[in-house]
């Protein structure tokens, strides 16, 4: 996937391509007012934020970026695929583009990213089942496995995209939040049927190393809403809350009954939550 979407992807219509070194990037633009970047985690893409974009729009100008070689971004080099290259790399993306944004929401992954980028800009932070710590269980050794096995054979991306599209689906779905539809499955499928996504997603997983962001979160200053699933198995809401503690002004709300995909499948209680926070922190121009 290395062109714009096809049609049918959500928010094909505001989609567009960004050279800025070394990546090409796969970004959505949508809505008026302040401007707020959406970060989808690992192995995902802008699409994860469909629901929230549509629910958000009418009062902010929403940014939603693919990560590198991730949906529709082209990878540059695969040597910038950790948390501290990407993170500069987005800054660096935002400034060449003019965008200053008044909040960050990241998704998993994607909310260790913007508590990097967040203080920098002196803006708020939104974290959606922030995975802000190290992958216990099956993927904690299975990413890094699956990476180093990618480096020797390359071919291997493709082994790996090729029964993904089956089961690696089924097993998201199984582990980290049952309600998803078959829609919303149906995209994540489309997107790991894909060797260079997940040659990207293996190589960032490889390049993680949350460390030096969690030895500065007592230091990060900017006010941080963590949002967490009850249910979610895959980042346990348990990290969190231990987040919260940590970071001087953070504030946890846990939703029950929600796994991983909270933002995908209780799109308006996320939303609701979202804006109020933002109202508080970065204030809409009134409709």
């Amino acid at each position: 996937m290395t062109g714009l979407p096809p049609p049918d992807w959500p928010y094909a219509a505001a989609s567009r391509i960004v050279a800025s070194r070394p990546h090409r990037w796969h970004v959505q633009e949508t809505g008026a007012g302040p401007e707020i970047l959406l970060l989808h985690g690992a192995g995902g893409s802008t699409h994860s934020f469909r629901g929230l974009m549509t629910a958000l729009q009418a009062r902010y100008r929403l940014i939603a970026v693919d990560l590198p070689g991730q949906g529709f971004t082209r990878l540059g080099t695969r040597l910038r695929c950790g948390l501290d290259p990407i993170a500069d790399d987005i800054a660096t993306l935002c400034k060449q583009e003019g965008w200053r944004p008044s909040a960050v929401i990241g998704h998993s992954a994607g909310a260790a990213i913007a508590l990097r980028l967040a203080p920098g800009w002196g803006c708020p932070v939104v974290t959606l089942n922030g995975a802000l710590e190290p992958f216990e269980g099956v993927a904690g050794w299975l990413f890094p496995v699956l990476a180093r096995l990618l480096a020797v054979n390359p071919l291997a991306s493709l082994a790996v995209s090729q029964g993904a599209a089956l089961t690696g689906v089924q097993g998201m779905l199984a582990t980290g939040d049952t309600g998803l539809d078959a829609t919303g499955a149906a995209f994540y499928g489309r997107l790991i049927s894909k060797r260079s996504h997940v040659d990207a997603t293996l190589a960032m997983m490889a390049q993680w190393d949350l460390r030096r962001l969690s030895d500065s979160l007592p230091q990060i200053a900017v006010p941080v809403l963590l949002i967490a699933g009850e249910r979610d198995r895959a980042v346990p809401p348990a990290v969190s809350a231990r987040a919260a503690a940590r970071l001087p002004k953070a504030r946890l709300e846990t939703v029950p009954g929600q796994g991983h995909l909270l933002h995908e499948v209780a799109i308006d209680e996320t939303a609701t939550r979202i804006a109020r926070f933002l109202e508080a922190y970065a204030p809409a121009r009134p409709g």
